[in-house]
């Protein structure tokens, strides 16, 4: 393993601060800092993991200045993201981002440049793509023990009238922020979407449509893929429909395939032929980490379980410590990340196109090239 030795900040104390101990344990890193608006939550998080003060920070833009940090991780409110990331990367900071890389086509653009530009890491903290789930079938899928995948479905189905989500979530159009339905369906296939086809479904109140001038509770969308005859399906609803939490991906094979389970803690299913079908506990995947951090995948390692992320989300699939993994690899191996900018812009831009077409009545949407 390289000696490197890195400074991160993390910016936003949301569910980002579960971030700062798996940092804290992994030996790339040499010193974690924190940014936040609430200064009683700084002074609490600097005596809880003792950290150095001089890498605590109030405002963002005292963060890209400093010539003493390497990388920034960013966990704010979304409509931050490209202009955080675009003032990292253009600071020739190494850059992680939670999703979604944008709101627009052309900030995804902008960031794409500004990475391409700075020559630094870029990279979409993409949990769906490394929970336990995922890569259970990612291996299935690239073993060969799917055989040839005909079909792929995602959804995100989720209840942010619950409180502790943001004002600005409220009547936010579903797949706008589609990442977490539309990325595993296209990283199992090993690649990206070229255009889709979406469809609104049902009416939010008055008061919700008007917020973003978008009147769907669903929207359901059709991906074409590059170099595939797969087509891949995803579901994103956020307000007026009364359902569990869901995030989840199906895939269907010539000789296996894998459904998520209906319900929290039910089981997942596999079918391998016939009539036959069983129920599996997917395993955890802490053997895919460096020693120091692979702990972190379990749901008791979570510090903060009563934030909303976490009560609807299980936890997020023991993601953490794998993008924590990957981010700092990347940056002490000198390679681009596995969430690239260019990867991030069409998993991002794959839901902006999405509700344009469902915008215009399901017409097909190109997505653009970022490659």
């Amino acid at each position: 393993m390289s000696q490197k030795q890195i400074t991160v900040v993390i910016i936003g104390m949301g569910f980002g601060k579960e971030f700062i101990p798996i940092y804290q344990s992994h030996p790339n890193i040499k010193a974690v800092g924190i940014c936040t608006r609430n200064t009683k939550t700084l002074d609490e998080l600097a005596t809880k993991f003792k950290l150095d003060k001089n890498l605590c920070f109030t405002d963002f833009d005292d963060v890209y200045r400093r010539e003493d940090v390497d990388a920034i991780h960013i966990v704010t409110p979304v409509p931050e993201h490209a202009r955080m990331t675009l003032a990292s990367l253009n600071a020739n900071k190494h850059t992680a981002c939670t999703i979604p890389m944008a709101m627009t086509e052309e900030d995804c653009k902008a960031i794409v440049a500004a990475k391409k530009k700075s020559n630094k890491v870029y990279m979409m903290m993409e949990t769906a793509l490394y929970t336990r789930e995922f890569l259970y079938g990612l291996k299935l899928a690239e073993s060969g023990q799917l055989g040839k995948i005909q079909f792929v479905r995602g959804s995100h189905i989720q209840d942010m009238s619950m409180e502790g989500w943001a004002e600005y979530w409220k009547g936010f159009p579903p797949m706008l922020n589609g990442t977490h339905a539309i990325s595993p369906l296209l990283r199992i296939n090993n690649t990206i979407a070229e255009s889709v086809v979406c469809h609104g479904s049902g009416s939010l109140s008055e008061d919700l449509a008007k917020r973003y001038g978008s009147p769907f509770a669903v929207e359901t969308a059709t991906f074409t893929l590059k170099d595939s005859d797969v087509v891949a399906e995803a579901t994103r609803s956020l307000f007026d429909i009364v359902r569990q939490y869901r995030e989840s991906y199906d895939v269907y094979g010539t000789k296996m395939s894998f459904e998520w389970e209906q319900l929290e803690d039910e089981s997942h299913v596999i079918f391998d032929g016939g009539e036959n079908a069983r129920r599996i506990n997917v395993p955890d995947t802490d053997e895919l980490l460096i020693e120091s951090i692979k702990h972190f995948t379990k749901r008791e390692k979570i510090d903060d379980q009563n934030h909303v992320s976490f009560l609807q989300g299980a936890g997020h699939g023991g993601s953490h410590p794998h993008l924590v993994q990957e981010f700092v690899a990347a940056i002490v191996e000198g390679r681009d990340s596995a969430v690239d900018a260019a990867i991030a812009a069409n998993y991002t831009c794959a839901g902006i196109c999405a509700h344009k077409s469902a915008m215009n009545g399901g017409e097909r949407v190109i997505i653009p090239n970022f490659e």
